[in-house]
């Protein structure tokens, strides 16, 4: 795809979150702040049914994988023991024209040059200098940059400080979700009849003070997370990261992703402690970027939190006796990612009368909105009462949407465009059948079904 094409097909997919109440900028009515959304009517429900299928497939469908949903805020000595406080940084340069910040490994990609964030300052910025005269301020164009710098990316907050001297007892927004599995392990093991291997399951928001944050919510200065740690013995751990690698990859296509739309990227800068790193990349409209990350992390993280805390996080074998700090094979996605991979996989226009139809072809299990009922009229009282109450019978299953509002082909159009699978009419013949009209969003045809069917005919469409 060129990009003249994918900067269309990005402008029409924020278009229409912003027009049917998806994703809207935050405090838009004070000229928004930059990298942060709100999720509107039916993107809520959007991101809640990603989150409950991920979920499904974690939690519900693994014996030995539980959840928990640890704090925002930990004590800053998790930051420091996780080398968040000393090593969690960006590089950052200034375009000496316009005085613009840019993340210099953002810059050189741009310019087909591949950086990695890892990588140090030396390095960075000799592939500045090298390539001087092929990296380009995004604002003004020009090519006289600073020298590159890290910037830490932790936020910090005031929390139960009262001094009013943030630097010298700072407090952080967690910059990850993970860290707080970690400092969980050893009550989740104490509580529960956890035994190796398992794993610890949690969603939540993360902050990242980012340089610059692009691209609509991909990538986002307040994020969500969905992360899993499986904790297993050390001689284990690369069979364990081979098996999450192909049930992430298979999760996507039972998503209902295209296999086309996916790769892999291998990371070769690894970090000191990691063994392996590969990413699951969508193809978004801006190109491929990572969608999941799946990561071999050896003992790492436990060990440096039993150093730091002074706890013994190690694990005994009930069976063998053997004594040992579990190694750590990591899954982890954002739901914000998740969420633009599967509005942009479900994007599609098609020429219906002379006209463009937009339909969001979600996978059933996902779409905001299951059902839609529309009275065929809405001044003919008897319509609207039989589908006031089939709506309030079906509401009770299924998130439902009442509809009488503009003719029966406006309805219909607007329900494509939030990618409700299925509309339900009722006109003048269901009062004396007792039937109703139901229509598929991706073919349009139509059927009638008895209304006290109708429970049924939904639960073995939608599950």
């Amino acid at each position: 795809m060129s990009k003249e094409k994918q900067d269309n097909l990005m402008e029409k997919i924020v278009s229409l979150c912003k027009r049917r109440g998806f994703v809207f900028p935050s405090s838009e009515i004070y000229g928004g702040f930059a990298a942060v959304y709100d999720y509107g009517t039916y993107g809520v429900e959007l991101a809640n049914n990603i989150k409950a299928a991920w979920w499904r497939a974690m939690v519900q469908e693994n014996e030995n994988i539980i959840g928990i949903d640890s704090s925002i805020f930990m004590h800053p000595k998790v930051w420091e023991a996780s080398g968040h406080v000393g090593g969690f940084s960006d590089p950052l340069s200034e375009c000496r024209n316009c005085h613009t910040r840019s993340r210099v490994d953002h810059i050189l990609e741009d310019a087909g040059i591949f950086a990695d964030e890892k990588m140090s300052e030396e390095k960075i910025n000799k592939l500045m200098e090298s390539n001087k005269g092929k990296i380009k301020c995004p604002k003004c164009g020009k090519s006289d940059f600073a020298p590159a710098k890290s910037f830490n990316l932790l936020v910090k907050s005031n929390l139960g400080n009262f001094t009013g001297d943030w630097d010298k007892s700072p407090v952080y927004l967690r910059g990850e979700t993970c860290q707080g599995i970690y400092i969980n392990f050893k009550n989740v093991l104490d509580s529960t009849r956890a035994r190796i291997p398992f794993g610890i399951a949690q969603i939540g928001k993360a902050f990242r003070n980012e340089i610059t944050a692009r691209q609509f919510i991909f990538r986002k200065r307040e994020f969500e997370q969905m992360e899993m740690q499986m904790f297993v013995h050390p001689d284990s751990e690369m069979k364990a990261y081979e098996k999450w690698k192909e049930r992430r990859w298979d999760y996507y296509i039972d998503l209902g992703i295209a296999e086309k739309n996916l790769k892999w990227h291998k990371h070769e800068n690894l970090v000191f402690y990691a063994k392996a790193a590969w990413d699951i990349e969508y193809n978004f409209p801006f190109g491929f970027k990572e969608l999941e990350g799946i990561h071999s992390r050896g003992d790492y993280d436990l060990a440096q939190h039993a150093k730091c805390s002074g706890e013994d996080l190690s694990y005994r074998d009930p069976v063998t006796g053997e004594k040992y700090i579990p190694h750590v094979v990591e899954t982890s996605v954002g739901v914000d990612r998740t969420f633009l991979a599967v509005l942009t996989e479900a994007y599609t226009e098609e020429k219906v009368g002379g006209e463009t139809r937009i339909i969001l072809k979600f996978p059933k299990k996902l779409s905001p909105i299951k059902a839609a009922i529309f009275p065929l009229l809405k001044n003919k009282p008897e319509l609207v009462k039989k589908a006031r109450d089939i709506y309030d019978n079906l509401k009770l299953r299924f998130m439902c949407e009442f509809d009488d509002n503009g003719n029966i082909g406006k309805r219909y159009r607007r329900q494509d465009e939030i990618g409700t699978p299925y509309c339900v009419t009722v006109d003048f013949d269901s009062l004396e059948n007792e039937d109703a009209t139901i229509r598929d969003r991706d073919t349009m045809k139509q059927e009638r079904v008895k209304i006290n069917e109708l429970e049924k005919y939904l639960s073995d469409a939608v599950g």
